[in-house]
C-alpha cells in the first residue's frame, strides 16, 4: 500500500530533524518512493514562533497503520519532540496522512488525517509528489485541494534536503 507522511520541524536544527525523520520513515514505515522539497512556511494556530521547515513522503509499505504511527512517534521522541499539545512548536513533527483507502477513527488514530484538507503547509508539498492523488474527504485531487484552500498562510519551496549517501531515498525531479 501507499502511504503519506508529512514531516515538519520548527526548534533547533530544522533540517537535522527532517534528515532524521526521512531516515527514520525508510526504517520505520517502509521504502520511501518519493520525497518533496523542503518548503519553509508560517506556523498556524500558535505553533510558532519559529517558521517550519515541511515536506511530505510518499512510502511503499505492507505494514498496519497502528504499527506505522508507533514507529513515527519513536522518531519523533528520539529528536526530542515533547508533546504539549495540538499547536505546540516542534523539534520533529510525523503524520500519517494517507494508507491506501484504510479509514481509521480511534483516540490514537484517525485516517485519513483530520486536517489534509485544510493546511497548506500539508498540501504544497504532497503536491509536488502527488498532485493528482485523490484525496477522499472531498474527491478532489490534491493539487485542486490546493489551489482551493482559504488558508493564506505563507509556503516556499527551499530546495532539496541534503541527505547523506547511501539513504534510502528517492525524489522526483522538480
Amino acid at each position: 500500500m501507499r502511504a503519506y507522511i508529512a514531516l515538519g520541524s520548527n526548534v533547533g536544527d530544522r533540517a537535522a530533524h527532517l534528515r532524521a525523520g526521512v531516515e527514520g520513515i525508510a526504517r520505520a514505515a517502509g521504502e520511501i518512493r518519493a520525497l518533496s522539497s523542503v518548503w519553509e512556511t508560517e506556523p498556524v494556530e500558535g505553533a510558532g514562533p519559529g517558521l517550519f521547515l515541511n515536506m511530505a513522503a510518499a512510502v511503499e509499505t505492507e505494514r498496519a497503520p497502528e504499527e506505522i504511527l508507533a514507529g513515527l512517534l519513536a522518531i519523533e521522541a528520539s529528536r526530542g519532540r515533547t508533546r504539549g499539545g495540538r499547536v505546540a512548536p516542534r523539534t520533529l513533527d510525523l503524520d500519517l496522512l494517507l494508507l491506501g483507502d484504510l479509514r481509521r477513527d480511534t483516540k490514537a488514530l484517525v485516517l485519513p488525517h483530520p486536517r489534509l484538507e485544510t493546511r497548506r503547509f500539508v498540501l504544497a508539498p504532497l503536491a509536488e509528489i502527488a498532485p493528482d492523488l485523490t484525496l477522499p474527504a472531498s474527491g478532489r485531487t490534491v493539487a485542486a485541494a490546493l489551489s482551493a484552500l482559504p488558508d493564506r498562510h505563507a509556503v516556499r519551496r527551499v530546495g532539496r534536503l541534503y541527505t547523506p549517501e547511501g539513504t534510502p531515498v528517492y525524489s522526483p525531479a522538480p
